[in-house]
């Protein structure tokens, strides 16, 4: 398949281009009016041949849009693309064809995919992109705007299988590190669809989630994480404190306490320090018999 390179398209200024239109139309008026004065018929033949120049120029007139550009064919030969915005004159014989330059959003569906760990998930992402080649869109691919979203719902499905949805370590995953995956889709999309001549400005998931059949067991395993994470660390706490205590009494020589004294005191501040619910302390006044 032949590459297709873009180039600048000759172009005339259109109001310039106009001005000599308009001439032609006068002077095909004034032969008229000149072969009917002087009733002389071989004038025929250079007022048919003028206006039909006239008529066919006025096709070679067009407008650009400010982020918009024209790709000019000739019999089925690409001639160039104008990118330049205004009003231009062009050869009348060649085909025109509209390529907006704008930036255009891509709103994918959700698509429901498998992680890393097999997990179901549903995904969805946002690609920002704009055409920088109108050759390359128009020539390469049969419809641009078709193979962009083809190509973005194909490699979001790609990434998003070499990723896992979440992990508790700092590997890469879809939910805990969205800056590193979407600048990893903007690459593998990039590449992708450079044969479009299109640049991708931006990437983003819009949508992140476990598929609804999985939706609430792995809803209960974060829970389940987060209390046993939650309990590490009041436990951690609570040991600390216990240990601050002791070696308070010990250096201050507030109390002495044998090794069984010791393990009973331990005991009573861990249930009081690590119980889910408030502790009711029972307090030891003495005996009355001596």
């Amino acid at each position: 398949m032949d590459k297709i390179t873009e180039k600048r398209a000759n172009k005339t200024n259109g109001f310039i281009a106009l001005l000599i239109v308009i001439a032609l139309f006068v002077l095909d008026i004034f032969l008229l009016v000149l072969m009917v004065n002087t009733n002389n018929p071989s004038m025929l033949w250079f007022f048919f041949p003028l206006a039909l120049i006239s008529f066919i120029s006025f096709g070679g007139f067009m407008i650009v849009q400010p982020n918009e550009s024209k790709v000019l064919m000739l019999f089925g030969k690409y001639t160039g693309t104008v990118k330049d915005s205004g009003f231009w004159w062009v050869n009348p014989f060649t085909v025109k064809k509209h390529v907006t330059l704008r930036i255009r959003n891509f709103n994918s569906e959700r698509l429901k995919v498998n992680d890393l760990h097999g997990n179901p998930i549903e995904i969805a992402t946002v690609i920002v992109w704009r055409v920088v080649d109108s050759a390359r869109a128009i020539f390469d691919v049969q419809n641009y705007e078709q193979f962009v979203a083809i190509q973005s719902e194909t490699a979001i499905r790609s990434m998003a299988s070499e990723y896992p949805y979440d992990v508790d370590d700092d590997k890469p995953s879809l939910r805990g590190t969205p800056l590193e995956i979407a600048e990893n889709l903007k690459n593998t999309l990039q590449t992708r669809l450079e044969v479009a001549g299109v640049e991708i400005i931006e990437s983003r998931i819009s949508h992140l989630a476990y598929a609804q059949e999985i939706a609430q067991a792995m809803l209960r395993r974060q829970q389940a994480q987060a209390v046993i994470a939650a309990r590490a660390k009041i436990v951690e706490g609570a040991v600390g404190m216990v240990q601050m205590a002791l070696t308070a009494l010990s250096e201050q020589n507030i109390v002495k306490l044998d090794e069984d004294k010791k393990a009973t005191m331990v005991n009573n501040l861990m249930v009081a320090l690590v119980s889910e619910t408030s502790t009711q302390p029972v307090i030891n006044t003495g005996t009355l018999y001596q």
